[in-house]
């Protein structure tokens, strides 16, 4: 039987995942509040053991050309 892959919710898709200024902290989450060197859902799941709540996929911008 084929193992079960962990997937934790992707934060390039998510609508509160942002680049910041800080070099020691590229990623941040405006749901949560916070900076890390890491995505913020692997720190969620590593903090808490759990998938991230706060995930909201973002909308689709339409493009102009």
């Amino acid at each position: 039987m084929p193992e079960k892959e962990i997937q934790t919710p992707d934060c390039w898709k998510c609508r509160y995942f942002r680049i910041t200024w800080d070099p020691k902290f590229r990623y941040g989450c405006d749901a949560m509040g916070f900076k890390s060197k890491r995505l913020p859902s692997l720190e969620v799941l590593t903090v808490d053991g759990k998938d991230c709540l706060s995930f909201k996929k973002k909308s689709k911008k339409k493009r102009r050309i």
